[in-house]
Formats: structure tokens, sequence, C-alpha cells
């Protein structure tokens, strides 16, 4: 037994201890997937987290956490006879050989083919299993729903333009933008009409998927992009409180003028 099958092993072991009915722990024993589910998620982000940060060691650590996820997963799936970690295994296991019939199969593919190749075995898989996915049909069928949003909206018109259902270039995408940004307006309504929340919600998350589909006929992950953007503004706004506080400014305190300046400022010194 190699030393990557003896730790597998031993995190199994370890794993149908914490859930053992009389000697197991207590908190372990009374988790279900849908409680486990949001840990899942939270610790996948920290994964993406460690990556971003170029963090080896915590990488290790999070990839550690995550892969306890997926064995705490099929280790209830067990005591429920659905099926084990081995399955988990062997059927990623198949699913890749599948994609890779350059390297399995004898196939002979040029490199621009690759993508392509993966792409329709995929679209195959789900076309097999769309009678068993809830909702969203062979062609949007399998997108989760907890995905982020804006990560789903993408792989949404992704899928879609693969059967072409889709927008010629990015211009025509901008030009939806603007119209949808219209419409926004429109829902904001006037001081006599006032506004429709209802209305507003459905019109902004329109834009906001048509933002996503520009974002992507641009090749730019609109996901990273918000996530760069929330970084940039947390440490801008760390800045201002520096200088205010430098300052001997209270920041509840302070006008419009000031943040304004205090802003530029940060931008200044971060650029």
């Amino acid at each position: 037994m190699t030393e990557a099958e003896q730790a597998v092993s031993a995190l199994l072991a370890l794993m149908a201890q914490l859930r053992d009915p009389q000697r197991g722990c207590p908190w372990d024993r009374e988790q279900t997937f849908a409680t486990i589910a949001p840990y899942t998620v939270e610790e996948a982000y920290e994964v993406a987290d460690a990556i971003e940060r170029g963090d080896r060691a915590h990488l290790c650590d999070e990839l550690g956490d995550l892969l306890f996820q997926v064995v705490f997963h099929a280790r209830m799936a067990e005591e429920r006879g659905w099926f084990d970690f081995a399955a988990v295994a062997r059927g990623i296991h198949d699913k890749l050989v599948r994609r890779h019939p350059h390297l399995f199969a004898g196939v002979s593919l040029p490199p621009q083919d690759l993508v392509r190749v993966w792409e329709e075995q995929k679209a195959q898989e789900r076309a097999a299993t769309a009678h068993a996915t809830p909702g969203g049909g062979a062609v949007l069928g399998g997108i989760p729903k907890a995905l982020p949003a804006l990560t789903r909206a993408t792989k949404l018109g992704r899928r879609a333009a693969r059967v072409g259902f889709d927008w010629p270039d990015a211009t025509q995408v901008r030009a939806k933008v603007l119209e949808e940004l219209h419409e926004v307006d429109e829902a904001l309504g006037g001081p006599a009409r006032g506004t429709d929340t209802g209305a507003l919600a459905d019109e902004l998350g329109d834009l906001l998927f048509s933002i996503v589909n520009w974002t992507r006929h641009l090749q730019v992950d609109a996901e990273q992009a918000l996530r760069a953007a929330n970084g940039k503004f947390e440490q801008r706004f760390a800045r201002m409180e520096a200088s205010a506080g430098a300052r001997g400014l209270e920041l509840a305190q302070l006008s419009a003028a000031q943040w304004d300046a205090l802003w530029r400022e940060a931008k200044l010194n971060g650029s």
C-alpha cells in the first residue's frame, strides 16, 4: 500500500469512528447532508482564497479540509446504502478516462480540439442523465443552483451559446446592457407613480445577467472580476480609515467632500 493509500484509508477509518452510533463524536453523528453542505462550500472558497494569495502552506491545509468534506458526505451516503467513498473515486476516475479519449481510447486529437471533445463528452453525459435531473433539461441541466450567482449566470450563458442561443458579438451584448439599464430607469418610476420594488429587482436582475454575458463575450470571468473589485475596494477603504485616523477624523462625521478627498487620495496612493 502506498503512502497516499495509507493516508486515505486512515482518514476513512477516522470518519467511520467519528460517525459511530455508540462511540462517535456527538456533533459528527448528528450532522446531515444539509447541515454539512454549507461547510463544503466554505472550504472550497478557502481553497480558492489560499490559491489567490499564493499561500502554499495554507493551501495544503485547506485541501485537507475540503477532502474531509468529501469523506464526510461519502460516509453519510454509505450509512444510507447509497454509495461509498470507493464509488466516488471510481466514478471520477471513469469520467476522466471517458473525457480523455486521446490518452485512453487511441483517438488522435490536435490540441485545439481537446476542449471541444471534453465539452461534447460532458454534453453526452448530461443528455444521458437529463431524465433524472430536476429542471433545466439536457442543455441547462446540472448547473448547481448553489453556485455563486455570477458564476451560474456565466455557465447558463455559455451552455445556451453552445446550441446557438447567444448574441453574435460583444457589441450587441453591450447594447443589451444599455437596454436593460433603461428598463431599470423605467422601473424606478417618477414621484407620482412611485417605485415598484418587485419590478425594480426583476429589472436589476436582468441588468446583472446581461453584464455577466457581456463579460463572457469579452473573455473576462465575472466572478473573478468582482472578487478583484471587492479586494480593491477593501484596500482603498482601509487606506481611507488610516488616513482619517492619522488626522483625528471620525469616519461617521465626515462630509461627502471629505470622503471624496480621502477616496481620491487612497486611489492615488494605491496606484
